[in-house]
């Protein structure tokens, strides 16, 4: 049977899994990153993992997969196969579409950013699915974007785009780590809310998910730190939609857990702040965590596709 590897390494685990050529899921598993041991071993350990994969491969099928496709987190130079820097797992110019290929005997491989390769199995397979232009938005630790045009992820001349959490919302506010003060991802994401309601509420341990709990019992404390998120996000959100007009616009990530709780008031602070531009679908990512895994399998089959044609994509049965 031809089937590919998917891998998505994550900061503290790894989950993958094998897929058929019609698209069916053949086989999961999930493993810890590791990355306490160091960045070699946690290399080491992806090595590893995809070789187990791939004799599990040959173990039931009779024959070992035929691409493997790879998503991993920070700075990814996705024509190069390398993966330039990740401040979580220690990475600095690792060669690993190279060093994956020679592991796996030579088959093609794949390497994506995390969330653009979430982005491509939302926008191919999930909540986005027969939209020719979305936006996949995941509010998470940080807030990170996938532009999708035809079936395709587009990451840009550098390799940075989609970066919409480094949209400056509020000129002089927050410092951010990227250097710059006011960033979307200061005031929208998950971390910044949990932040937020931290000190709102006097308890340290607080987070997003709590906020959100305490924004539906009718606490005025928490719909305050709410709404401000809320506002932040729809700027955000409305510079990056007449940037690039699509016509989905999915979000996902922690704190789109909340539901209606945040899609509602989100959906009303963006058609206020439109004037001229048409209004998207927004919609939650449908995929959840295994959206990166899922991506990773498109990646490997559209190695073995014509990819010049965009418009026969490879799907994936969830």
């Amino acid at each position: 049977m031809k089937h590919v590897i998917a891998l998505d390494v994550g900061g503290t685990g790894m989950k993958a899994a094998l897929i058929g050529a019609d698209g069916e899921l053949l086989h999961r598993a999930r493993r810890s990153t590791g990355r306490e041991r160091g960045p070699d071993a946690v290399v080491a350990d992806i090595l590893d993992f995809a070789a187990d994969l791939r004799a599990h491969g040959v173990r039931r099928y009779g024959e070992a997969a035929s691409a493997a496709g790879v998503a991993v987190p920070g700075i990814v130079d996705e024509a190069r196969g390398a993966a330039v820097y990740a401040a979580n797992l220690g990475w600095r110019d690792v060669p690993l579409r190279a060093l994956l290929t020679e592991r796996l005997g030579g088959v093609p491989v794949a390497l994506g950013h995390d969330v653009r390769t979430g982005g491509l199995a939302e926008g191919r397979i999930g909540a986005g699915r027969g939209a020719d232009r979305f936006l996949f938005v995941a509010l998470g630790t940080g807030i990170a974007g996938a532009i999708g045009v035809d079936g395709r992820v587009e990451a840009g001349a550098h390799g940075f785009a989609g970066e919409i959490g480094h949209i400056v919302v509020r000129p002089g506010g927050t410092p951010c780590p990227c250097g710059q003060r006011g960033c979307l991802e200061r005031f929208a994401s998950a971390a910044a809310v949990s932040g937020a309601w931290a000190a709102a509420c006097g308890d340290p341990g607080a987070d997003a998910a709590d906020c959100a709990k305490a924004v539906e019992s009718g606490d005025a404390r928490a719909r305050q730190v709410w709404q401000e998120a809320v506002d932040a996000l729809a700027d955000g959100l409305v510079t990056a939609l007449t940037l690039l007009d699509p016509r989905t616009l999915i979000v996902g990530g922690g704190l789109a857990e909340a539901g209606e709780a945040l899609f509602t008031p989100l959906r009303e602070a963006v058609r206020r702040r439109i004037t001229f531009q048409k209004p998207p679908s927004l919609v939650p990512a449908a995929l959840g965590d295994t959206a990166g895994c899922l991506g990773a399998g498109l990646l490997a089959r559209d190695l073995l596709a014509d990819t010049t044609d965009p418009s026969s994509p490879s799907e994936v049965t969830t």
